[in-house]
């Protein structure tokens, strides 16, 4: 069950939107497994992130332009600088992202990269002026103290991987890295949170997919970053990673946004790190230390925990809203 925000009343969610929500979680938790098989085919970050985003982008073309014109000729300025914000954010996003899986483990990056939900509301409070409820400022806290034992030092027993040959701190890097990513993309939640309500998925996610590939593709072109001479195999796992996660995975994340209330789609989003831990273990034979593990844990919890509050805080603010209705 959830809330009708235009008219307050309690509506039924179908099935259709749970089977997206497993959908979605499995197609994105392949994400950073694509990412780690093309960056074994020597191809830079930017390259793979300009790929995927312009994979996803082609094939909603089609559809957004052909049934979603109105929608798109009819923009305020507003919206379009809204969506223009929201597609450089994804593009730091994901260039941030992909970057930190040449520095740490897929567990760490993915887990510290989903941390969006408890910047949302940091976000909130800022611009908002909303007030932060005791469980997010609670998961909060349990998030930094995750973040902080992922980045003490440890001595003995560290993790062996092929990551950026010649880095000091690699675990550091790494984090920070994801850390600019999980920032950049709460901007993105943001933004989404409020523009969805009165736009369509395709278009909206067309427009924000495509712009976040020119940002990409002009980071590309001042770099000079060659976007040929790799492996056929690279250029397969590109396109999968164009179609599986970001075309389905992210597409679906917004799709839920018309069922459920932001922070439970956010909270949907916390199975991906276990997944993608998962499939690396199976995959990269990729286990890493402890310390590492009882960190991303510990922020797992503290994301749940801000994200049950946010959930709470909304009800209480429709069930009240409700209430002073006439």
């Amino acid at each position: 069950m959830n809330i009708d925000e235009t008219s307050g009343q309690l509506r039924s969610t179908p099935v259709k939107a749970y089977v997206v929500v497993v959908v979605a979680i499995v197609a994105t938790s392949s994400a950073a497994i694509l990412i780690r098989f093309a960056l074994d085919q020597n191809m830079p970050p930017l390259l793979i992130v300009a790929a995927r985003l312009l994979i996803a982008s082609l094939a909603l073309s089609p559809i957004a332009l052909r049934r979603y014109r109105p929608f798109l000729t009819g923009l305020s300025r507003v919206e379009a600088l809204l969506i223009a914000i929201s597609g450089i954010c994804l593009s730091i996003h994901f260039t941030a992202w992909v970057t930190s899986l040449q520095y740490t483990t897929v567990l760490v990056s993915v887990v510290i990269v989903s941390t969006g939900p408890i910047w949302v509301a940091i976000l909130e409070v800022i611009f908002l002026h909303i007030r932060l409820s005791r469980l997010v400022v609670l998961g909060l806290i349990v998030a930094l103290v995750g973040g902080a034992l992922i980045g003490w030092p440890r001595g003995e027993g560290q993790l062996e991987m092929t990551l950026a040959p010649g880095a000091e701190n690699a675990t550091l890097i790494g984090a920070g890295l994801a850390w600019l990513g999980a920032l950049s993309v709460s901007v993105y939640m943001l933004i989404g949170r409020k523009l969805r309500a009165g736009l369509p998925v395709i278009p909206y996610v067309w427009l924000v997919y495509s712009i976040a590939t020119v940002c990409t593709l002009v980071v590309m072109l001042a770099r000079a970053t060659p976007a040929l001479g790799y492996s056929i195999e690279g250029y397969l796992v590109l396109l999968a990673m164009g179609l599986i996660p970001q075309l389905i995975g992210h597409s679906s994340l917004n799709y839920l946004l018309e069922f459920f209330p932001a922070a439970l789609v956010s909270m949907f989003s916390q199975l991906e790190p276990i997944g993608s831990a998962l499939l690396a273990l199976v995959l990269f034979r990729e286990l890493p230390p402890n310390q590492q593990i009882l960190g991303s844990l510990t922020i797992i919890v503290g994301v749940v925990l801000a994200s049950r509050g946010e959930i709470r805080q909304a009800q209480k603010s429709k069930a009240a809203g409700t209430e002073n209705a006439p």
